[in-house]
């Protein structure tokens, strides 16, 4: 074999890595592209789960807020009677101050 047939056969080994070194590249780009999207697709999911759980979250607020049981009806009457109670007594010692 000359020093031509040698440089030759060099050349070609050294391609034929190249070319497998590139498809095992090109699958690895395409596994990565493959997972960017997939979390991607995932991010969405979960704004998008977590703006619902926000709603939720908004509305049980303010049904809680609305929400009137018979204990907090009673005490609400109850402050209620006693605030009444206090401004009577106010206006009777005003009363008696004149």
């Amino acid at each position: 074999m000359n020093s031509n047939e040698k440089v030759l056969k060099d050349f070609e080994t050294r391609v034929r890595q190249m070319l497998l070194r590139f498809q095992q590249l090109k699958k690895e780009n395409e596994d990565l592209f493959a997972m960017v999207e997939k979390n991607e697709r995932d991010i969405q999911e979960l704004r998008e789960k977590l703006e619902q759980k926000g709603r939720d979250y908004d509305s049980l607020k303010m049904a809680k807020m609305i929400e009137i049981s018979d204990g907090d009806l009673e005490g609400a009457k109850n402050r209620l009677s006693k605030l009444i109670r206090d401004v009577n007594k106010c206006i009777a010692i005003l009363s008696d101050a004149k």
